[in-house]
């Protein structure tokens, strides 16, 4: 009879559950963007949520509560209430970079959140002033090792997923070139245009126009896979770097202990939205592949992406204080 009881009480539970994912959602929901308004991360977030409102009939509110490298914005949602109608935009600077590069973070990545879905991936591009003598990866090292300290490369700043891809280079291949932090991606694809630092690392979104303008040199992607909007340009691996792919990744995530049937509803309409061509369009003015994975899958990646970039971080020595 006890057992009874407790198979009752279980099937009793779940079905509230169930039917609690049905009615989901009954009100708008927000969206933390942990970053300012205006940047391709925001831009990625207020597509999303416009293709989202319209697919569950519910407003999508962008809220963008910037600061600390994305960490106010997170610990936000990691504080609040798990009923879905609080999701975060989740970068993978801030949720597998910031960990180990910054002394104190203030919620767990792995404990705190629940994962929904990776929304796309971001190429990086490694590009080059153009009167930089080395238009690939083998003259760049081979000018390089003639000219010791002569290099330095620009990033979106001190723990940007393109710093630590930066460094990861480095430890692959022994290319010397010192790290130059900037405030945004803009401003260091901006000075490496001007000639203020030889090389830049950004998002490929913003480099792309002054690559094609010939104002910088596309020495090679950070993907697995040529990119459409550069086709021109060869990867890392064509250039003879086995294994080395360097991508940012923006996604959706969910207060830790969200109910399963909510996280459910809102893989399967993020995920559809996704295949919009709509979306897809916005996304690719971005520089985003789409991919709209599994919380399983996207869970283990960013366990993999933990591990990875922790190794990085530890051997450059890198701090984001």
């Amino acid at each position: 009879m006890l057992s009874l009881r407790v198979w009752m009480a279980f099937g009793l539970a779940v079905a509230a559950l169930a039917a609690y994912g049905q009615v989901y959602p009954n009100k708008p929901i927000r969206l933390i963007v942990p970053f300012a308004t205006g940047g391709a991360t925001d831009s990625s977030g207020r597509a999303l949520a416009d293709r989202l409102a319209h697919r569950i009939g519910q407003r999508i509110v962008v809220d963008n509560r910037g600061g600390a490298g994305g960490n106010i914005g997170t610990e936000l949602v990691a504080r609040s209430s798990p009923d879905g109608y609080t999701l975060l935009l989740a970068l993978d600077a801030t949720m597998v970079v910031n960990p180990f590069t910054q002394s104190s973070v203030p919620f767990d990545t792995l404990k705190d959140f629940a994962p929904i879905t990776k929304l796309g991936d971001v190429a990086l591009v490694l590009a080059a002033h153009a009167s930089l003598p080395a238009k690939n990866l083998a003259e760049l090292l081979a000018y390089s090792k003639a000219n010791p300290n002569k290099l330095s490369y620009s990033t979106a700043g001190s723990g940007s997923t393109s710093h630590v891809a930066g460094e990861l280079l480095k430890q692959r291949t022994g290319l010397d070139m010192q790290h130059i932090a900037y405030k945004s991606g803009g401003l260091a694809v901006a000075d490496a245009v001007g000639g203020q630092v030889q090389l830049t690392y950004p998002s490929l979104a913003a480099a792309s126009a002054q690559i094609r303008a010939g104002r910088l040199v596309g020495i090679a992607v950070s993907t697995p896979r040529r990119v459409p909007a550069l086709p021109e340009v060869p990867t890392f691996i064509e250039q003879g770097l086995k294994d080395y792919v360097a991508v940012s990744w923006v996604a959706v995530m969910a207060p830790a202990k969200t109910p399963r049937p909510i996280i459910d509803k809102l893989h399967a309409d993020i995920t559809a939205v996704l295949k919009e061509p709509e979306l897809r369009e916005r996304f690719g003015v971005l520089g985003i592949e789409p991919v709209g994975n599994t919380p399983e899958e996207f869970a283990a990646q960013i366990k993999a992406d933990m591990a990875r970039w922790q190794e990085v971080v530890q051997r450059a020595k890198i701090r984001a204080d």
